[in-house]
Parts: structure tokens; sequence; C-alpha cells
């Protein structure tokens, strides 16, 4: 059943959540605080590398004024966000730390219990030291046990105010962008052995980060956030079946499999190394989820696993990237996802889901569906117990710049400051009765396209 059936069949109904569900926003750190001067995307941007031409500056000023941001969060009614902690900025040079970074991070964790909002802490999102990154990245022979001293000294620093953490953001997306499409640092192209061995490094980094968290603070909650993309064969031929199968397996399954495994799939074993460490290191998962793409089978695509991807006209899209890449909207991907993550026995969260979307024309729409797909999940006793929509206000889209909006709220980069969109009221009004009416649906969600 996809999403607008779904949507069909429970129009007339008011769904309603846990007394416990989370309701919140994600955030990161390099997107939001600005002025990250020791961050390898600091220097990625100097180099020219972003599409747009466009440089984070100081993002939405959340290193001088998070609260601001952390206000509109309790305003909304909701009562958890995702953040992360900046590594290049607690330890800008090798073993050297920053006092007043942990000081701020402090007071930003403390802001949010203030006002009633659970932080979930992201210990690695996207954003490395140029230092760390000059020493070769998660490639070099040190980078775990150099991560796993951060966080210790994280966990040390932080650690009365935040017991859910979340290790590393989106491994799979990491590798790829950096070493196999190249369009992120360190800019590699087409090293498929390379992306491997760097996710399987994360994978026993995230291991190792694990032990460290619960030997400093045994009762915390640990675990990943996983992108997922739905790789959909575009016909029923056994060929399109194939090649989307093996994206799905490269893409999706690599860094699940070794935390529930301890082991890789052939032929990615061969790029592995050893993984056992690995094998239970999750107290719950987290779903980052945003697209579905069609996949045909296409001998011009080899560094692809010979799989070409589309996105069928019509389909419901966000707004036009630099590159164009984004690729069908699929709510319902929440629910096949928590499916299929079941077997894990945990936990489960929905740590990312949005769209950029400067009009709102569509959000509204994805937040509807996505909070039905959520509901489905619990109907059937999956274990979901939030959703982080991404995001609170625009912010820095990595490679894409700020042409990418996927805000809550507006932001005016030459004022900082907020509106807030139709979408953010409509997410305010369920996360505050912590149920979907379908007043609120009839009252927020248009007939307007949802393609561009």
């Amino acid at each position: 059943m996809d999403a607008e059936t779904s949507s069909t069949a429970t129009a007339a109904e008011t769904l309603t959540f846990p007394a416990e569900f989370r309701w919140g926003v994600a955030t990161a750190s390099y997107q939001y605080e600005g002025d990250c001067e020791n961050s390898q995307w600091r220097a990625w941007e100097q180099a020219g590398h972003i599409k747009s031409g466009d440089v984070a500056g100081i993002a939405c000023d959340w290193w001088r004024h998070a609260e601001r941001d952390f206000d509109l969060a309790q305003q909304l009614g909701l009562n958890a966000l995702r953040l992360s902690v900046e590594w290049s900025r607690l330890e800008p040079r090798p073993g050297e730390w920053d006092e007043t970074a942990f000081a701020r991070y402090r007071e930003m964790l403390q802001g949010l219990r203030a006002r009633g909002i659970e932080p979930m802490v992201t210990l690695h999102h996207f954003s490395d030291p140029i230092w760390f990154e000059e020493r070769g990245g998660f490639l070099a022979p040190s980078a775990i046990d150099v991560f796993a001293r951060f966080v210790g000294r994280v966990i040390e620093e932080l650690g009365d105010h935040c017991d859910l953490w979340c290790t590393i953001n989106e491994p799979n997306v990491y590798s790829v962008a950096g070493y196999l499409i190249g369009e992120w640092p360190p800019g590699h192209h087409g090293e498929v052995r390379t992306a491997f061995a760097v996710q399987a490094t994360l994978a026993r980094a995230h291991a190792a980060a694990y032990g460290v968290i619960h030997q400093q603070q045994p009762h915390a909650r640990v675990g990943w956030a996983q992108n997922y993309n739905i790789f959909a064969p575009a016909t029923n031929s056994p060929l399109d079946r194939l090649v989307a199968g093996a994206q799905d397996a490269a893409y999706n399954d690599f860094f699940p499999r070794a935390v529930l495994t301890g082991r890789a799939v052939f032929p990615f074993s061969i790029f592995a190394g050893g993984l056992r460490a690995v094998r239970g290191t999750c107290d719950f998962v987290g779903i980052n989820i945003y697209y579905r793409e069609h996949v045909s089978f296409d001998l011009r695509y080899g560094q692809e696993l010979f799989g070409r991807r589309s996105r069928p006209d019509g389909a419901p899209r966000g707004d036009t990237s630099a590159n164009d890449f984004f690729g069908e909207l699929y709510p319902q991907g929440i629910l096949d996802v928590a499916r299929r993550l079941a077997v894990f026995g945990k936990p489960l969260y929905v740590t990312e889901h949005g769209v950029g979307d400067q009009n709102d024309r569509v959000r509204p729409w994805l937040i509807e569906q996505g909070v039905r797909s959520v509901h489905a999940a619990l109907r059937e006793g999956l274990d979901v117990r939030g959703y982080y929509h991404w995001s609170l206000v625009d912010n820095f889209e990595w490679a894409e710049g700020w042409q990418q909006r996927f805000g809550l709220a507006a932001l005016d980069l030459a004022t900082q400051e907020r509106t807030l969109r139709p979408s953010g009221h409509f997410y305010s009004a369920i996360a505050s009765a912590n149920a979907l009416t379908p007043a609120m649906a009839r009252q927020f969600v248009t007939t307007t396209s949802t393609t561009s």
C-alpha cells in the first residue's frame, strides 16, 4: 500500500501517539553553528567546491544564539531536538581541547533541558577537523583510537546533560559522497574499494564509541543514524530487480549488517576487514529517509552496479537542486524501513525526514504522510519512539549551499530573522496534540502540486 492509499484509508481517523513519543527536529553543527573554521568543510568551501558558490558563514548563528531556536522549538510544542557537537571546534588541534567550546555545549544542553526538550547528541555529522583529514581521515591507522578518544572526552564533559547518543550520522553517505561520487571532501572519484574501506572503519569506530560511552555512562542509549534510499526496480524484469537489489545491499545494508551480524556480505566483505567487534553495538537505530529511486539495468552504469536510477515523471519532489540529484519523495519508506529493521529488536527513531521546499509547496503533505507512516508502523507493533523532522530552520545544505531550504522556518540570511512556514504551524499542531486529526490535515494540506 503506497502513501497515497494509506492517507485515503485513514483520512477520517484521528491518529494518536504514545504518551512518551518524541516530536523533534534534527540539526547539525556545521550547518547551524557558523564559523567552524577548523573543519574540512570550511576548507572545501574555500577551495570553491560548493556548487552554488555559497559559504556557510555564520550559518544559523547557533554558536552565539542557539537559544533563540530552542525557544522556537519550545513554542512549537516539541519535546526533542537532535543536534551534533563539532569535533573541529572541540579539538582544533590533535590532543588540544577547547574548554570554552565544551562550556558552550553544556550551556546549550542545559538550555534544552530547561525548556523540556530532550537532546539527542550526534558525535560525528560529516564534519572532521582539518588535521584529522590531513592524516587520512578514517583511512588513517590511528583513526579509530583518535575518534574514541574524542568521544570519551565528550562524554566526560557533557554526559551529565545527555544520555541519548548518535555516534555517526549516515556513514553510507559520508563514504559514497566523499570517495565514490567525489562531491564532498576529500573529493575522491570512483574509488569503490576505498569507499567500502572507509565505511568499514566507520563501523569499527562506531563500535569503539559504543564501548567508550557505556563504560563511562552505563545507562546511556547509543545508536547511529542510517540513511536509507528505497531502490525500486523500474519494471518487473529480472535484470531490473537484480540491480535494484544490488544497489540496496551496497548502499543500505552494509553498515546495519555489520552491527547486526558482525559481518559483511560478499563481495563487499573483500574490502571490509574484520567486523566482529561491531556486532550488537546499538541500543537503537536511527532512520534517515527521504527518497525512492527507480532502477533500470544499464551496462553504461558499471560504477553504480549497472543500475541507472531515475525519478518517474510526476513523482512528488522537492525543489530542483544544483545538480537535481534528489529522488522521488517517499514517506511510505518510513514504514518500509521500520519493518526491515524489526530484526534488530531495538527501539527505532526517525532521526531525519524532510524536503527542500522554499515555498512550502509539498512539505505539509510530506509531514502528513510521514506521520501516517510512523503511526502505521506503531499499529504493526514496531517500536518507533520518535520523529525528528529535518529541519527546524533553513540551513547550509552541504555541497548544495543555501539553495535547498529544509526549514519549518524560513531564514533571512541578511537579518537572521526566522519566519515560520505553514508546515511549521502544522507540525506544531501535531506535536502539541500528540496526534494527527482530520481537521489539521484539512487546514494545512492542500492539493497544491507536489511536482516542480
